[in-house]
């Protein structure tokens, strides 16, 4: 195995990794979940990109008469990066005392001032950070804000 060979699949595991615990880990961590919003995808461009590189790269290497491990990992990279960009739903995840956003825990207490954007974005102002929430449908603002009402 090369070194390409092996940055490719340590990359593929990181992915992977990833996608297993935002799925799966994150659902039962910090709690019962009173609340799961679906979140409107970004960065499909960024996604195309990636996945269009990568596609090069495995053309590249088929043409180049390539090692055969190399283009079943770079297959499988692009594969993990179809799903993480274009299957997968991101989602916010209401708990008892705070939310995940992105994978990143953060406490009611933290949140300063909260607005609505007129185009359906949920603002919350943190200590240091603003957090721009975009939900796929705009009715769960309102559960969100039933939510942290009951919560507070």
């Amino acid at each position: 195995m090369t070194l390409t060979d092996g940055v490719l699949l340590v990359f593929i595991v990181l992915l992977l990794g990833w996608a297993i615990y935002e799925e799966f880990v994150l659902v039962k961590r910090r709690g019962k979940t009173r609340l799961t919003i679906p979140l409107l995808r970004r960065n499909r461009i960024d996604g195309t990109i990636f996945v269009g590189l990568v596609v090069i790269l495995i053309y590249n290497n088929i043409t180049t008469h390539g090692t055969a491990i190399t283009t079943w990992l770079l297959f499988a990279l692009a594969l993990v990066a179809i799903y993480l960009f274009w299957i997968r739903q991101p989602k916010l995840l209401f708990k008892n005392e705070g939310f995940f956003f992105s994978g990143v825990w953060i406490q009611y207490s933290r949140i300063k001032e909260m607005n609505l954007s007129e185009d359906g974005v949920l603002v919350m102002q943190l200590e240091q950070r603003r957090l721009l929430i975009r939900v796929k449908n705009i009715d769960d603002l309102e559960r969100i804000y039933k939510l942290l009402v009951a919560s507070q």
